[in-house]
């Protein structure tokens, strides 16, 4: 059974960054460089930086858990604009393919709707076709591009999907 399961403690949000480490390198490899990988998991999903978006941020965590073991991770943060930000959807390789993505959007466009918001978006880098695809097949739509300068020589190179709930 496949549950989403809040990270509210220092031990399950610590468990999450030493996940997003090994998906990170997984799924960004032949993406961005090694070093671009490294320095984004070093900045944004480490355990410091995952508790400081949880605390100060609005951001929440969750974890999917299929029977009992830890497959994935998703954060969203509501935004000021009545839009959810999507800022994270990540399972490890040998799970994806399952339909498991698609069950936590479906769980993350209920919350969407549970609180009013009007539609949820999402950045994703312009090489990430397979990601891309998955969007898509949620029937999220390219509104905008954008690079972002994330420090150390870095940028992101990045669509931004939204789709209304």
């Amino acid at each position: 059974m496949l549950e989403f399961v809040k990270c509210e403690t220092d031990h399950k949000l610590r468990r999450t960054a030493e996940m997003a480490s090994d998906i990170w390198h997984e799924c960004f490899e032949g993406v961005i460089s090694d070093e671009q990988i490294d320095y984004m998991v070093d900045n944004y999903q480490s355990f410091a930086a995952i508790k400081k978006q949880v605390g100060s941020e609005n951001y929440e965590y969750y974890n999917f858990v299929l029977d009992g073991t830890r497959i994935g991770y998703f954060a969203i943060a509501p935004q000021n604009d009545g839009t959810l930000f999507l800022s994270k959807l990540y399972m490890y390789k040998e799970y994806r393919g399952n339909g498991y993505a698609s069950k936590a959007f479906e769980f993350i466009k209920d919350i969407a709707r549970q609180r009013g918001l009007k539609s949820i978006w999402l950045t994703v880098n312009r090489h990430n076709y397979g990601a891309m695809k998955v969007y898509e097949a949620f029937g999220m739509k390219v509104i905008r591009e954008q690079v972002t300068d994330i420090g150390n020589g870095f940028v992101m190179d990045d669509y931004v999907y939204s789709i209304d709930v």
